[in-house]
């Protein structure tokens, strides 16, 4: 037995080591160089200093939360109902529909921003299709806006929330239905009694995960917009690859406040959780 665990120690050693090169490495380079100068060298809080009193970083900040928070909404109450709906599906047809759930919920960066210009773009498919019936999208919607890239948020927020929503509504039995029926309460009732506080706690944190999803994605808002929305993941690219200069020191200092950004989103979902649980019936 001994000689057993040893091996098993000694076989786990590899992921310790990858972890710590892709995980702590790299955030501890990340940590130590947002207290820099530019350049490198001294220990410095000017880089924090300049995010919290210039304007521009917080308004990528707001913009971030804004914009996380609408297609995070958005995305859980349409994924509500059609997780359900996918339930009621056959056994067989659940799987496939599952299968291309999963596809679409890893369908996302640059192919995601282009398949979208493809389609919806001043020259895509659907408006040269709407325009030969007199109808001009481009009047009332432009892709390459905020609208545009609100939508492009949502398309890759819904299948994940389906995906982590779907296996919440197996946790309510069908025989909680029949005796919800038996003592006379409507589908409604049970719904509003017992059906959807059973779920709030994974709402919540299925909320908490399109939030942080949402905060850190980069590839489909720079593909669709370039650098005219000022986004942090999108200021942090800029800084690190330098769309004059590079300023990665800055870049960095802006990565931590994204990192305890999502952490205190964490904290107040794991505080929601908790409080839903504790005020359950």
């Amino acid at each position: 037995m001994k000689r057993i665990n040893s091996m098993l120690y000694i076989t786990i050693i590899p992921l310790f080591i990858f972890v710590a090169l892709f995980m702590f490495v790299p955030l501890f380079t990340m940590i130590s160089g947002s207290f820099q100068e530019d350049g490198g060298g001294a220990f410095t809080f000017n880089q924090y200093k300049e995010l919290f009193t210039n304007p521009y970083y917080w308004k990528a900040f707001e913009n971030s939360i804004l914009i996380s928070l609408l297609s995070s909404f958005i995305g859980i109450i349409a994924a509500i109902f059609a997780a359900y709906a996918l339930t009621r599906f056959p056994q067989r047809v659940q799987e496939r529909l599952l299968v291309i759930t999963n596809l679409t919920s890893n369908f996302a960066g640059i192919p995601l921003a282009f398949a979208f210009i493809v389609l919806l773009g001043n020259s895509g498919l659907f408006t040269m299709l709407f325009r030969q019936f007199g109808i001009d999208m481009t009047a009332t919607f432009n892709l390459y806006s905020w609208s545009g890239l609100t939508i492009i948020y949502v398309y890759f927020q819904l299948p994940l929330a389906i995906m982590l929503l779907y296996p919440l509504y197996h946790a309510i039995q069908d025989n909680w239905k029949e005796a919800a029926s038996l003592l006379g309460a409507s589908p409604f009732q049970f719904w509003k009694r017992i059906g959807l506080p059973v779920l709030l706690p994974g709402i919540a944190g299925t909320f908490s995960i399109l939030f942080a999803n949402a905060m850190g994605a980069y590839a489909s808002a720079y593909a669709l917009t370039g650098s005219n929305y000022n986004l942090v993941p999108v200021r942090i690219g800029a800084l690190v690859s330098g769309d004059i200069f590079a300023r990665p020191e800055l870049g960095s200092a802006l990565g931590v406040l994204l990192g305890l950004t999502l952490l205190a989103a964490m904290l107040v979902n794991e505080w929601l959780t908790r409080k839903v649980r504790r005020d359950l019936p």
